[in-house]
């Protein structure tokens, strides 16, 4: 019996790691992402197009330039103020902020540099402006049930906690 093979409305779970252009991770996923194949998977294109076809057991290496991936940094997304401005449970690089723009929306920012009394958030992606590889391991194959086909599973492919497209 031969392995099943990932294409469209098959279930497929897979873990995966980011690494940046020095092949340093920035993140992994150990516990199996869910999701159907060829339905809003939240995957990036470049790589829902490269696991077709593949089989449970595969490694997979997909490269994505920033248009392919988390986009350009956004120079408008990035601010600095006196440290005196900002309140003390933000005084630490890596701390995230919340803010809205005058129309109500929010962002989340993070704390990127502290340093001659200002401090500096960003709102881009942390991998924006960044080629960068994911290593994709396939795990489970099948065919999806009526259920999940209906309804999708419970878990999209996401990475930092927002979902990829």
């Amino acid at each position: 019996m031969s392995a099943e093979q990932i294409k469209k409305d098959k279930y497929v779970e897979l873990t995966y790691a980011i690494l940046d252009a020095k092949g340093e991770i920035k993140e992994r996923v150990d516990i199996p992402v869910k999701y159907i194949h060829g339905r809003d998977s939240g995957l990036f294109p470049k790589i829902e197009q490269a696991l077709e076809g593949q089989e449970k057991g595969a490694r997979v290496e997909v490269s994505l330039t920033q248009h392919e991936g988390f986009g350009p940094s956004d120079p408008n997304l990035i601010f600095t103020d006196d440290l005196a401005n900002v309140p003390p449970q933000f005084h630490q690089v890596g701390a995230e902020v919340e803010m809205q723009n005058d129309r109500g929306v929010a962002k989340k920012f993070t704390v990127t540099n502290i340093a001659n009394g200002k401090l500096t958030v960003d709102g881009n992606h942390p991998l924006a402006g960044q080629t960068i590889k994911f290593i994709v391991t396939i795990g489970e194959v099948r065919d999806a049930t009526d259920d999940e086909l209906k309804h999708g599973v419970t878990q999209n492919f996401s990475v930092d906690g927002g979902t990829v497209h």
